[in-house]
């Protein structure tokens, strides 16, 4: 798939976002006045502008309201509805600790549960596609949501918390790599499935369907060089994962948490560009790309 940096920065913003929403939500930390205002002021700023960021790679950005209404069948209308819910329930629950110094905390558990079914419903945009076997599988919402809620957990300055989860993202980064460079081939797909011609014998494409350039090619189909792709893999796991954990083992002071913040947010955009780069669209067995 190509990796679109509005998208990239759509998942690595919002996740963050309401990764951080989730732990403020359940009164972590435990802050009023000011403190509270400067909190929610980055968990509403990093998850509205990842939101606003995901609009550019519509067709029609200004029909981005269209979106809300197929929230029966589509996990993308059903992400910007429980966005909405998730930040119209905590700000009511920010008003309360900024301007009146009190905790109303059954709006913030609720609004904590509604920004973790946000994550869970942003993975779910690519998890159910199974025209992209690396994206579906299990691993998929749970890594979302792992690395959305252990780099909020560092930007709540719940160390602990975060080197956990940051811990278990990384076995399940190490997973999700390992399994998805098989599934393409373990989901049976190949230009005789494709076609609809495999039961009358082995398919192989004639010729290209197009010349040149067109959408499908632009956007569903991505070839990154195995070695390109091993590196990066690398950096992405050291710089989101290894580093962040050996900072906050040898130190959980406040300059020491933020270093690890900004490595950990560095390599997850690194993570979600291979996350893109590496996935392959079925679309591609049409154009020889597989």
């Amino acid at each position: 798939m190509h990796p679109a940096g509005s998208v990239i920065i759509f998942t690595v913003a919002s996740g963050l976002g309401f990764g951080l929403l989730t732990w403020l939500g359940l009164g972590l930390p435990d802050t009023v006045g000011w403190a509270a205002f400067w909190h929610y002021a980055v968990g509403f700023s990093l998850a509205g502008g990842g939101l606003l960021a995901s609009t550019f790679h519509l067709g029609n950005p200004q029909r981005f309201l269209k979106a809300f209404s197929q929230w029966r069948s589509s996990w993308l209308s059903r992400e910007g509805c429980l966005s909405v819910a998730a930040m119209a329930v905590l700000g009511l629950f920010a008003i309360g600790l900024i301007f009146f110094r009190v905790s109303w905390q059954p709006l913030g558990y609720i609004g904590a549960l509604l920004a973790v079914l946000t994550i869970i419903a942003t993975s779910m945009i690519y998890a159910q596609l199974k025209t992209v076997p690396r994206w579906n599988h299990w691993t998929t919402p749970i890594l979302f949501l792992l690395l959305s809620l252990g780099g909020g957990a560092l930007l709540a300055f719940q160390t602990l918390a975060g080197l956990l989860l940051l811990a278990l993202a990384g076995g399940v980064q190490l997973l999700a790599w390992y399994l998805g460079d098989g599934r393409f081939q373990q989901s049976g797909t190949d230009i005789g499935t494709a076609t609809g011609l495999g039961v009358r014998g082995k398919v192989r494409a004639f010729e290209p369907p197009h010349t040149g350039n067109n959408y499908l090619l632009k956007e569903m189909v991505h070839q990154v060089g195995r070695k390109h792709a091993v590196k990066l893999r690398f950096i992405s796991f050291i710089m989101m994962i290894l580093m962040p954990i050996g900072l906050l083992i040898i130190s959980q002071a406040v300059p020491i948490v933020i270093l690890a913040l900004v490595l950990n947010v560095i390599g997850t955009f690194v993570q979600r560009w291979l996350f893109f780069a590496e996935a392959e669209h079925v679309v591609g067995l049409y154009y020889g790309k597989r």
